[in-house]
């Protein structure tokens, strides 16, 4: 079994509409093996090894299906034991997912499209690989294949370096808290690097944070808790309880500063955190030299304090008010008067809650410089057995960070103590903070009981209030997210989604001018770049998730227009997990028998899935049976039907429920795009009063108007701003490059498009038909290199009938083709349907072709360009006249012409025209 091919789906996509890795598998040889035919010698170990795989309930729905399904009849087959095998892996590594799917592919035997959920990419990518290595190694030696793993293979070892893997990848129980929190309120997110980076929200409206560091977080606020001097001396000011404090530089100036303040003291670095370097307790000169040597492995300057004995308490306040109150205990042990500390010590590391640094909610407890101190103190060492209940403190201070435990304490804490925590966190001006306060009772005001503040955190963790060791768990993380989302605060930009088969780029860039036009600052991704703000931002073909999440990322976004392209959708999936409004143009050939789509109807699956997702309004092509067949697959508020037939029999039943539709109605003065919503009839726009439809005769592009209209319609968009966007949006090279460039400056019509399937061909060939061309009809014709025989030949039959001349040619890109293989089809093609000979030119080269067609244009001739090379081809028709043209134009007789900078000349003879970048100069026939 190998797996032959791998697709991570980062969003919504065919097989779910959340992420899902696939991988395509060849069961090779073992498809004639499956799980019953391999026996209990393969499914015992499994199961030993993987407990959980009993509570995976298959088909079966029910705790114990798919062991079931494993000893059933023949059993089940090892691509699907593996797809079970990586998703208990993944929860065995605390990312709780359910989801998969494996099937077999029509026409492959052996081969299975294996689906399964993940939480992070790189673990759910590690855990199929794994599963894979597990299987191989429980196969019979006989049928294993090459490359298995080895008979000292240990998967338990590997099991556990899978989950340590796992889990410095999680995110920290703090970030972890606060995107549940998200999540809660339907608030998006986005993680931002492999670290704590968390942005919520999407475009202008988001908000970043960085563990418990948000954005609107004061810089100065952070620098001044990292002070603790400085700290110390604002808290003091204002009568706040800390305790008396020197800065330090020598064992000298430690050791008076020790005597002037009173042992016992603390002995700290200035700027440290997480207890690191701290020394408590110090009761003579003699201590303080160790100590200073401790802090100084943190920081060059050193705080000593007076030691204030009590509890050690975190008392966390976010936005001005006090959330959560923990007593915090440093790492111990508790005797029984049988085991050493060292093995009391193996024992409390056992709980699962427990791990290293901040992966889990509790960190380990460890052997190190400190630990030997306090049990030297005690006169202890690591082999010495404490009695029965006696308390061994490894760690001086109670940091979870160091193996400390927490004790949830928030429904005592007195009211005063509760007033000068947030008075505390006001001063020093953060809007997220810790208070460190050391008192014997933290139910006792400390104005009787005593106490004080030993240390302010900006960034504090969050893991002991939201999973203490003991007590009631606080939501912490839910303040902070209504913090930085007040109640009705935007958090989500408004999402269109556009697909189909042919007008997707022209529909999104026309409803991103009615959106730019309206006031949005409009984040658009399309086959030409993505565009922010009008400004191309990145250049080629942004269709797919990576485009879809600059735009999102983006903070001056506040509407995207996502062009989402059928490859973008198989290779990735989506990259936004909803969007408000979703439109599918069309569905005709184009890519089939590429990756696994090889009829209309799959690739219908395919565009069907941002309309599965649309929240407020799918708008779908009446017109289009694939698309009319959506309508059953979407949640959406609304359903909006386009429609070119004013008599269409199931829109008249919408409307007449008092639904929505686009219907292009006829009238006195030629076409009107007309409204009805909730039986409501309202005229928009005459058709010939769209630039972009060349007074109507672009018919495609009236239906890509009405699209553009509905899209932006739902998303709240008056009337008048959807007219006055669509009567400023043209078709020139500016505003929808490669989208039917229309260029009149010479003495012939020049129209590029990138129409590249027989649907976009033929639209450009009804639109051709609609010109009244006095001179010939030229086409350079061509066909992508990776599109069926059958496709290819359709193209050249669709423009058979409405052109005079034709020059086949290839793209730069052959995609596997021969040289002049495309070009051949197609002349084959245009021969077969009775096109003579002496019409029809072959020059693979496209960049040879475009020059061919307008060196032999005549006045008053019409060349239509399919181009591939958008930019290379518009700039080679723009500057045709003033670089490229050499032709053997004949001017007659007393003809007369303007140049530029030169005064009119009347011409008695014949002459050429000859250009170069020089400028023009006028030759005779045979001469100078």
């Amino acid at each position: 079994m190998k797996i032959i091919s791998t697709n991570v789906y980062v969003g919504p996509n065919i097989y779910a509409h959340f992420p899902v890795i696939r991988h395509v598998l060849d069961l090779g040889v073992l498809e004639e093996w499956p799980s019953a035919k391999l026996g209990e010698q393969f499914i015992e170990p499994l199961l030993e090894y993987l407990p959980g795989l009993a509570e995976h309930g298959c088909s079966y729905r029910e705790p114990g299906g798919f062991i079931r399904r494993l000893r059933e009849d023949e059993g089940t087959w090892l691509g699907h034991v593996m797809e079970h095998v990586a998703i208990e892996l993944q929860n065995s590594a605390g990312s709780p997912v359910t989801f998969g799917r494996t099937r077999s592919i029509e026409g492959k035997p052996g081969h299975y499209n294996m689906v399964f959920q993940y939480l992070d990419t790189e673990v759910g990518l590690e855990a199929g690989a794994l599963a894979l290595k597990l299987l191989h190694s429980l196969l019979p030696d006989t049928i294993k294949p090459r490359g298995s793993p080895a008979a000292s293979w240990n998967f338990p070892e590997q099991r556990d370096d899978f989950i340590r893997y796992a889990q410095r990848r999680a995110l920290g129980p703090s970030t972890a808290s606060l995107v549940r929190a998200a999540e809660e309120r339907d608030i998006p997110w986005l993680r931002l690097n492999q670290q704590s980076l968390v942005q919520f929200g999407h475009g202008r409206f988001q908000q970043r944070i960085q563990a418990t560091t948000t954005g609107r977080t004061s810089n100065i606020a952070v620098e001044l808790a990292g002070d603790k001097e400085e700290t110390n001396a604002i808290l003091r000011d204002l009568g706040l309880p800390v305790p008396a404090q020197r800065r330090v530089r020598s064992l000298r100036d430690a050791q008076r500063a020790a005597e002037r303040i009173g042992f016992p003291v603390v002995l700290k670095p200035l700027d440290g955190n997480h207890g690191r370097g701290v020394s408590i307790n110090l009761q003579t000169s003699e201590e303080i030299e160790p100590a200073l040597k401790k802090a100084r492995e943190h920081g060059r300057n050193v705080i000593v304090e007076s030691y204030i004995e009590g509890l050690d308490h975190r008392l966390l306040v976010v936005n001005g008010k006090l959330v959560a109150a923990a007593m915090r205990m440093p790492g111990h042990v508790v005797g029984d008067g049988e085991r050493s500390i060292e093995e009391l010590v193996n024992i409390v590391n056992e709980d699962p809650r427990r791990g290293v640094g901040h992966e889990k909610v509790l960190t380990r407890l460890e052997f190190d410089h400190e630990a030997d101190v306090l049990m030297k103190k005690v006169g202890y060492d690591k082999s010495t057995v404490p009695e029965k209940d006696e308390v061994v403190f490894l760690r001086g201070t109670a940091n979870l960070s160091t193996g400390g435990t927490a004790v949830d304490v928030t429904d005592i804490i007195h009211p005063d103590n509760r007033d000068m925590a947030e008075r505390t966190i006001k001063a020093i001006g953060l809007d997220i903070g810790g208070v460190d306060f050391l008192t014997k009772d933290i139910s006792e005001s400390y104005r009787d009981a005593g106490g004080g503040i030993c240390e302010v955190n900006a960034g504090p963790g969050f893991r002991m209030h939201v999973a203490p060791s003991e007590g009631t768990p606080r939501d912490v993380a839910g303040p902070v997210l209504d913090m930085l989302f007040p109640a009705e605060t935007p958090r989500r930009i408004p999402i269109a989604a556009v697909t189909g088969t042919n007008g997707k780029t022209t529909t999104a860039r026309m409803l991103a001018h009615i959106l730019q036009m309206s006031g949005y600052t409009v984040g658009l991704t399309s086959t030409d770049g993505v565009h922010i703000g009008g400004q191309l931002s990145v250049p080629g073909d942004m269709t797919g998730p990576v485009s879809a999440r600059m735009v999102l990322r983006d903070p001056s976004v506040d509407a995207a227009v996502m062009e989402t392209a059928r490859g973008g959708m198989l290779r990735g999936g989506l990259g936004f997990q909803r969007c408000n409004v979703a439109a599918c143009l069309n569905v005709s050939a184009d890519h089939l028998g590429l990756e696994g789509i090889d009829t209309l109807e799959q690739l219908a699956e395919i565009k069907r899935v941002p309309i599965e997702i649309a929240q407020d309004a799918a708008v779908l092509n009446a017109d289009d049976v694939l698309c009319l067949q959506m309508a059953d697959y979407t949640d959406a508020k609304i359903v909006s039907y386009v429609t070119m037939n004013p008599a269409h029999p199931l829109v008249k039943q919408h409307i007449q429920a008092g639904g929505q539709a686009f219907v292009l109605e006829e009238g006195m003065n030629g076409h009107m795009i007309t409204i009805y919503d909730s039986e409501i009839h309202t005229p928009l726009v005459w058709s010939h009063l769209i630039p972009a439809t060349v007074e109507g005769r672009a018919v495609h592009n009236v239906q890509n108007a009405m699209f553009a209209a509905a899209l932006a319609y739902n998303m709240g968009v008056s009337l008048e701003h959807i007219r006055h966007g669509l009567r400023t949006f043209d078709s020139t090279f500016f505003q929808a490059p490669g989208r039917m460039n229309i260029y009149d400056e010479h003495a012939f019509k020049v129209i590029l498009d990138y129409a590249h399937n027989p649907a976009a061909v033929k639209a450009m060939c009804n639109l051709v038909d609609q010109f009244e061309v006095e001179g010939r009809k030229i086409v350079v014709l061509a066909a992508p290199g990776d599109r069926r025989d059958e496709d290819i030949r359709e193209i050249a039959s669709l423009a058979a009938g409405h052109f005079d001349h034709f020059i086949c040619r290839c793209d730069d890109n052959r995609r596997g083709r021969g040289q002049d293989e495309v070009a051949e089809l197609l002349k084959q093609q245009l021969l077969a349907d009775g096109i003579e000979p002496n019409q029809i030119e072959l020059i693979p080269d496209e960049e040879a072709a475009t020059h061919h067609a307008l060196e032999i244009a005549r006045p008053k001739d019409l060349i239509l360009i399919l181009a591939d090379n958008i930019k290379r081809s518009w700039k080679q028709i723009i500057y045709f006249d003033a670089e490229n043209r050499l032709d053997n134009t004949v001017m007659p007789t007393s003809t007369t012409i303007t140049l530029p900078e030169i005064e009119v000349f009347s011409l008695d003879s014949e002459v050429q025209i000859i250009s170069d970048e020089r400028g023009v100069r006028i030759a005779r026939e045979a001469g100078d």
